[in-house]
């Protein structure tokens, strides 16, 4: 059905649904600490060192995600303000299996038409996060199950298009531009898109460490948005760790 925000709901989730990392995080840390105790000179300090290492990385983490998920103004989707007092519009929300966002969309554009939409195929996409946070949520009833190459909707339907922290759950390259040449399609020439993602850039490397591998750099998501034939016209931060890209379709030729 959606969440509805809660406090510390953000953190909650990655806790939940990434708790094996933390595990691994907390074995290494204990392992680390408790070889030490065995050891004499700089070699027992390395390993203090390391396990010093990890638990403040950790912490900056969870700290991190804390301040996006549940201090910031991320969840306000304030890259949508000044849209939805433009009449009513056909609205097409997409996921990965995992939807935070229809019910704070449908909220903002009470008179508009929303289809919400969710490529999920546990053969492709084998995120085990997403797994969890399926069975922790149901859908909402209004979620079409769709595949990223071939959506059930007519040429130039919608005047607004959302993905929010979903396209890097893709991990194919084609398979990514598939979806967002699918997106070109759907969008009128005039709509725009909306694609949220963490980037795989600085930030988010002092924030996730390694974990920053996950998401895809600015020039990656550029090379996707150009090979589908959408023109980028803006970008936004929430954040320094979050960044929302705004496309229209190219009306050139596609590529």
């Amino acid at each position: 059905m959606g969440i509805e925000r809660r406090p510390f709901q953000g953190l909650a989730n990655v806790l939940r649904f990434n708790w094996h990392f933390y595990a691994i995080a907390a074995f290494g840390i204990v392992i680390f600490l408790f070889i030490s105790t065995n050891l004499y000179n700089y070699w027992k300090w390395i390993l203090v060192g390391l396990a010093l290492t990890i638990l403040i990385t950790t912490l900056i983490s969870i700290v991190t995600t804390y301040y996006v998920y549940d201090q910031s103004k991320l969840y306000e989707l304030k890259w949508l303000d000044g849209l939805s007092d433009k009449g009513d519009k056909k609205i097409l929300n997409i996921n990965a299996g995992f939807d935070e966002t229809s019910l704070i969309i449908a909220k903002k554009f009470k008179e508009s038409e929303l289809h919400i939409c969710d490529f999920y195929d546990p053969k492709q996409h084998t995120e085990i996060s997403i797994k969890r946070a399926r069975k922790a949520y149901p859908p909402h009833p209004k979620t079409v199950i769709v595949k990223t190459g071939s959506l059930p909707y007519s040429d130039s339907q919608f005047e607004l298009v959302c993905v929010t922290f979903a396209a890097h759950e893709i991990r194919n390259l084609k398979e990514r531009k598939q979806l967002f040449k699918e997106l070109r399609r759907v969008t009128k020439s005039n709509g725009k898109i909306f694609v949220t993602e963490h980037l795989r850039d600085v930030n988010n490397f002092f924030a996730y460490t390694i974990g920053f591998l996950h998401f895809y750099s600015r020039a990656s998501w550029i090379n996707v948005f150009y090979g589908s034939n959408l023109n980028l016209i803006g970008e936004q931060k929430t954040t320094p760790f979050v960044t929302t890209f705004i496309l229209t379709p190219n009306n050139g030729t596609s590529h």
